[in-house]
């Protein structure tokens, strides 16, 4: 039986080209004929882990007050994003996000992995963010976000509550410091092919191409 082929995919869920990554990839795999034996698994990876975790700054503030960006300017820069993420068919809000220390997402991305669900609710999250203003932040929220892509509310809050996979965030983390990746999206196919970046669909698919045809033959 031919192997699967991975898709490591680092990303952070504040990451406005992470969503639009996701999607462009998932457009390319569309056309892949390989589709149903490529396996993707999300790393975590934070943008901004200093962040105090009450933190809940809107996107326009927290360029304005932590970067020192003119609001005019800040206001100019959030349109452009959200103009780009439309292309691709996404919807953004950033008027309405609420930046937070992503570590408990994080960590409920990888108890979503190991129970299957992970790339469900890695889409529940970035909607969530970007379209709907939640705090992907607090607990009940995560909880909640969860229940809907079909995992168990209560054994989600105990992850959180009990500091559940943070040993797997921070290995993801410290892969990420070992390989060199200083941004995200970062995509690593079957360990070697790299796509840095919300690249064009043709990139992914070339990607895709040139990882499932070597070694397989």
């Amino acid at each position: 039986m031919t192997r699967p082929l991975t898709i490591d995919v680092w990303s952070d869920v504040m990451c406005p080209f992470c969503y639009m990554g996701d999607a462009l990839l998932a457009k390319a795999l569309d056309t892949f004929p390989h589709k149903e034996q490529v396996e993707v698994r999300y790393r975590s990876y934070q943008l901004m882990p200093g962040l105090p975790v009450d933190s809940d700054m809107n996107a326009t503030e927290i360029l304005v007050k932590a970067k020192g960006i003119p609001r005019a300017q800040a206001i100019a820069m959030n349109k452009q994003v959200e103009a780009r993420a439309a292309e691709v068919g996404l919807e953004y809000h950033l008027d309405q996000a609420l930046v937070v220390n992503t570590r408990s997402a994080q960590r409920l991305s990888q108890f979503a992995l190991a129970e299957g669900r992970q790339h469900a609710f890695m889409q529940r999250l970035f909607r969530a963010y970007f379209t709907e203003g939640k705090n992907v932040g607090k607990y009940d929220v995560l909880a909640d976000l969860a229940a809907e892509v079909g995992l168990d509310r209560a054994r989600a809050l105990e992850v959180l509550e009990r500091g559940g996979f943070d040993s797997e965030v921070a290995a993801d983390q410290s892969q990420a410091n070992a390989i060199g990746i200083q941004g995200v999206p970062f995509f690593v196919l079957d360990g070697k092919y790299v796509v840095s970046g919300a690249q064009p669909v043709e990139a992914f698919r070339k990607a895709l191409d040139t990882a499932w045809g070597a070694g397989r033959g």
